[in-house]
């Protein structure tokens, strides 16, 4: 073998290794290895950690190892000598997740899309969004969901304090690193925890950037918060906003938009793109205004929301024909003989307005004609019509709803109507 090579000290180094002299006479190769045809042999010396060069048939030979026959660290020599000997120099990919490949970081830390985590990062967004808060200098401001503080540091500017309600620690240590030593530092006060489950101070204002999947039951909690504050300025998700200050008639009318304005008064604000944020969602927002009314209405809201339920299962069929369902005729007459066995009179005013702010308010009322028919499913001719049917049914001629759809009716219809049915001693709570 040594006169096969250049170097007598290479050819001992080279011992236990076999050369072919020809393509026809090539030894096969061990398992650790693989070789690589460039005019002749390549092999690569395990034992060394990089390259050793030998001669066989008179061609240049070398061979390349296996990635998993070596360590990391020798394959990163091996890689270098390669590329300084010609060989085809390949993007080393970053990692997913890491920091290099990722714009979901700032300051170090990531921020988790499936924790709603998506944070401003227009500074010129930030300030118009504090303008139209409507901000005075003796305001406690409530802020939810503060992130790494960025919205936080201009309601320090504008207003008395803040209460910032997070649930990540993480971002509750970068709001206390941010801030401390600053003259904001005494002005601050952070509550780490869910903002749907603790209890919530004394507050003038709230401006919030919330995640998206906890819209429906925060709105419906800050509506039932006493004492009442003078307004909330929150980013939600357009479509979700859009439903929030839909009027009657609209497309996107529908039972959210009747129970937050029958507590509040509620106005769009701006449309917000999807890359204003930091990771950016897949969806644009919108700010939306929330002004509570003062005084709240008189009403049970447990019933006023199960009256709404009802006639928005299909918002743009008749009243008289939702009303004939099977279904819930059955229903609202197995209430009416448990309220009228027990006796129980109905209270005029129901204090929590969370039963308002359930699941399903983000669902699309299904508008399929062809299940029409299944849905109302009447009494067939055989059977003798019920007094309790014809109650219903005497309560909608009554006020003239019977013709009328829920998609087109108001506040005010809403609240006749319900005032109808208690009057005969049907009630839906």
């Amino acid at each position: 073998m040594g006169g096969d090579c250049d170097d007598l000290g290479l050819s001992q180094r080279l011992s236990g290794f076999s050369f072919a002299s020809s393509k026809s006479d090539v030894a096969a190769p061990s398992n650790d290895w693989v070789a690589v045809a460039k005019g002749g042999w390549e092999r690569e010396v395990a034992a060394t950690g990089g390259k050793e060069m030998g001669v066989a048939a008179g061609k240049e030979c070398i061979r390349r190892p296996r990635p998993s026959a070596i360590s990391s660290e020798k394959a990163v020599v091996i890689q270098n000598q390669q590329n300084m000997a010609g060989g085809k120099i390949k993007k080393e990919k970053t990692p997913r997740g890491s920091i290099g490949s990722s714009n979901h970081y700032q300051g170090g830390i990531q921020f988790h899309k499936s924790k709603g985590q998506h944070i401003l990062k227009n500074p010129l967004l930030v300030d118009s969004i504090v303008q139209k808060a409507g901000i005075n200098s003796t305001d406690i401001i409530l802020e939810i969901g503060p992130g790494t503080g960025n919205l936080t540091k201009k309601l320090l500017e504008a207003g008395k304090s803040v209460i910032a309600v997070e649930l990540d620690p993480r971002m509750v240590l970068e709001l206390q690193r941010r801030f401390q030593g600053t003259p904001f530092s005494n002005r601050l006060k952070v509550i780490q925890g869910d903002v749907l489950k603790c209890d919530l101070p004394y507050f003038d204002i709230c401006v919030a950037n919330i995640p998206y999947q906890i819209s429906s039951p925060l709105t419906f909690k800050l509506l039932n918060h006493k004492p009442s504050f003078r307004c909330a300025i929150i980013m939600f998700q357009r479509e979700f906003a859009m439903r929030l200050v839909a009027q009657p008639s609209d497309s996107l009318y529908c039972r959210l938009s009747v129970n937050t304005q029958l507590l509040a008064r509620v106005s769009h604000l701006l449309k917000v793109g999807k890359n204003n944020f930091r990771p950016p969602p897949k969806v644009d927002s919108s700010v939306v205004r929330i002004e509570p009314r003062k005084p709240p209405p008189v009403v049970n809201f447990k019933e006023w929301d199960g009256l709404v339920r009802i006639c928005f299962t299909r918002k743009n069929k008749t009243l008289g024909s939702i009303f004939r369902q099977k279904r819930i005729l059955s229903i609202m007459e197995k209430n009416y003989k448990t309220l009228q066995a027990l006796g129980v009179p109905q209270a005029a005013d129901v204090a929590d307005v969370a039963v308002l702010g359930d699941s399903g308010e983000m669902e699309e009322e299904s508008e399929d004609e062809d299940g029409d028919e299944e849905m109302d499913v009447e009494m067939e001719d055989g059977e003798t019509k019920s007094d309790f049917k014809e109650k219903v049914l005497g309560v909608l001629k009554e006020g003239e709803f019977e013709l009328k759809r829920s998609s087109k009716l108001a506040q005010e219809d809403f609240m006749h109507l319900l005032s109808l049915f208690n009057k005969v001693g049907i009630h839906f709570s």
